[in-house]
């Protein structure tokens, strides 16, 4: 199968020739019908964040079921899914406790001296998450996708599997976000845009949202924005504050800049919640004015939207297909997987909100 490899960071990716092996007991054998080219992806390209190299990246991702293990129930052959990186093993503390994001049992990769699940005829390639998505097919731990309806456009369902989970999540299972609060959200690339149609759907009385292209403010007003601030012009927290009468009740960062989380902290209201989507680099250091502790206000991270996306994912799908979540105005463009490495140059211009990988039938 063809896939995207990344052999050193700020380094293109390379299309290759990748074996794939065949679906052990508890794995999934799936082809790739689309993939979102997100953020996260590019952190790792620029090495703020460490991976094993070579590896294949790519995460959210939607596809079609070929094969399945021996002892794999939940899906058959044809089944659409939705691929997550928070791979669960579904007994571990974490899982037990009602928090499977946040799962870290090794069991559902292979075991180091096992068959690797990929390789190359030139040597070995890591599969990144549990996942590698930028190729034809991925085989995966069964914990690892959630069986969708049929009728879900596979390249919108790709979005899912990241973005609206991240964001949207980020609401509701997160900061659970209350009918008629005020909302703030910095960055509307495709996390954020989900973030703010999340406060849209959950009732949120008022959404403002930051950043610094007039193309990405005028869609967040479709995806449910009262109010826009551009960041470019203005000290947005300034400007939220005016807005709002002296400050937001929750915000959302979604850039993964230091500045913009100590941003989003600094203007909530008393007992106001910020919670930091973004991956902010590794290594640096947030700070905040102490005092502001005393008041209530909180500075929270969120792990992929605090999923429980086998839950989640279904109720996005219905959202979209309902008409109340708006996949089709996030997808900025439709490649081939030989023109990620100009989707990732549009990524870093800040051009697009998603660009979308999508492979033939």
């Amino acid at each position: 199968m063809k896939a995207a490899i990344l052999h050193a960071v700020k380094q293109p990716l390379v299309i290759e020739d990748v074996r794939i092996d065949k679906p052990r007991s508890h794995e999934v054998l799936v082809r790739t019908a689309a993939v979102g080219v997100c953020h996260s992806d590019l952190h790792y390209i620029e090495g703020l964040y460490p991976a094993k190299l070579p590896t294949i990246l790519g995460h959210e991702s939607a596809g079609v079921v070929e094969q399945v293990g021996s002892e794999v129930r939940y899906v058959k052959p044809g089944d659409h899914v939705i691929t997550c990186l928070s791979v669960f093993c579904g007994h571990c503390e974490f899982c037990t406790t009602g928090r499977p994001f946040s799962c870290e049992n090794p069991e559902t990769g292979r075991a180091e001296g096992e068959t690797p699940r990929l390789a190359r005829t030139k040597g070995p390639v890591e599969q990144f998450y549990n996942l590698s998505s930028f190729a034809e097919r991925m085989l995966i731990h069964e914990h690892a996708l959630v069986k969708i309806r049929p009728d879900m456009p596979l390249d919108r369902a790709a979005l899912i599997g990241c973005a609206v989970t991240t964001g949207f999540g980020a609401v509701i299972n997160t900061a659970k976000v209350e009918v008629g609060s005020t909302v703030a959200v910095i960055g509307c690339g495709g996390v954020g845009l989900s973030a703010i149609n999340g406060a849209a759907i959950a009732g949120a009385g008022r959404i403002i949202a930051i950043d610094i292209k007039g193309s990405k403010l005028n869609l967040a007003r479709h995806f449910g924005a009262t109010d826009v601030v551009d960041a470019s012009t203005c000290d947005p927290v300034a400007a939220v504050k005016d807005l709002t009468g002296g400050g937001i009740a929750y915000a959302f960062e979604a850039l993964g800049l230091k500045k913009t989380a100590e941003q989003a902290f600094r203007m909530l209201r008393t007992s106001g919640m910020a919670t930091i989507i973004g991956m902010v680099p590794k290594g640096q250091m947030i700070e905040i004015e102490a005092a502001d502790l005393l008041y209530d206000k909180k500075l929270v991270g969120s792990n992929m939207g605090s999923n429980r996306f086998r839950v989640d994912m279904p109720r996005f799908v219905d959202f979209y297909l309902d008409g109340k979540l708006k996949l089709d105005d996030m997808i900025a463009r439709r490649i081939r997987l030989d023109q990620i490495n100009e989707a990732f140059d549009e990524m870093k211009r800040g051009d697009v909100a998603r660009s979308v990988i999508v492979f033939d039938a």
